[in-house]
């Protein structure tokens, strides 16, 4: 069986139409149509039902789906082995970031790892769905929020960090050495929408001390969340290390919660069944290291 058939199969079934997934792979849909057609033969039953124009997979179809993949990056493992036994510390590495650890933590370490590893290309992604982009193979690690054990990944602790109370300098509340969960009930509030990992995180706490948060505004963006806290529309609960890496930053001033304070959990992630290349483990060992000093251990 031609691995490349399976390409050609996974791009159908993530599209269920023929021409689309032509497209995507810069192959004519005839051609397409007949490598199907050669590898439903190679089963002996259809992997696909043509309903008119509707492409619905098959019993068969999904079931193939469910190793596709695997059998996908079984070969793109293969070739990463022999190619790094060939030319050394070279290959690609691909990370899933939470948003505000991408944009306000790790270029630093991206600008260390690429001193030290140049012929190592590092593909880093945003995404809050850190355990379901590793298992579906869209990237090599991810860092995200602990999850539930799972037997398929490798989870490794990264250490965990209170949330700060984020106010304008120029405020009294700057002046306040702490302050609790329940006063901030009181405060015009900026945050995430209902539904991203860090307003739930601090939604749950708050709901379990008996209350709900009230905002004046949310935007998607930690970036966006501070520009409102400078310009003084509101406060806006994050975690204590986001400007660490910006001192320069005297605008804003990270007031500590006492009494519940929300607390995040990171962890690192990556398939247990996977080949972990030396530029994998380059750049997991250097993740390791920079979380384990910012939180002291």
């Amino acid at each position: 069986m031609d691995t490349r058939n399976i390409q050609y199969f996974m791009a159908v079934y993530k599209h269920l139409h023929f021409t689309k997934a032509a497209e995507e792979l810069g192959i004519s849909q005839p051609t397409l149509s007949q490598q199907i057609r050669l590898l439903e033969a190679d089963f002996g039953t259809p992997l696909f039902d043509r309903i008119g124009k509707k492409v619905v997979a098959t019993e068969a179809g999904n079931l193939l789906w469910r190793f596709g993949e695997k059998m996908l990056q079984t070969e793109l493992d293969a070739k990463t082995a022999i190619q790094e036994l060939q030319s050394g510390n070279s290959g690609t590495v691909r990370l899933a970031v939470l948003p505000s650890d991408l944009d306000f933590h790790l270029v630093p370490l991206f600008v260390e790892f690429n001193t030290k590893y140049p012929g190592i290309k590092l593909q880093a992604f945003s995404s809050i769905q850190i355990q379901e982009e590793v298992l579906n193979h869209r990237v090599d690690i991810g860092i995200g929020l602990v999850g539930p054990p799972d037997k398929r990944l490798i989870q490794i602790p990264l250490g965990s960090e209170p949330y700060h109370l984020f106010v304008n300098s120029a405020s009294e509340l700057a002046t306040r050495k702490e302050i609790t969960l329940q006063e901030v009930m009181d405060l015009a509030l900026v945050m995430y929408p209902k539904g991203f990992l860090g307003r739930d995180l601090v939604e749950e706490v708050c709901i379990k001390q008996g209350f709900e948060l009230t905002t004046v505004m949310e935007t998607a963006t930690a970036a966006s969340l501070l520009q409102l806290v400078s310009a003084g529309v509101g406060v806006t609960i994050q975690p204590k290390g986001l400007l660490r890496n910006y001192p320069e930053r005297t605008d804003i001033t990270a007031v500590p919660i006492t009494e519940g304070t929300p607390v995040r959990q990171l962890e690192l992630v990556y398939l247990a069944d996977r080949f972990i290349s030396s530029s994998h483990q380059q750049l997991t060992n250097g993740l390791i290291g920079f979380y384990n000093e910012r939180n002291g251990a």
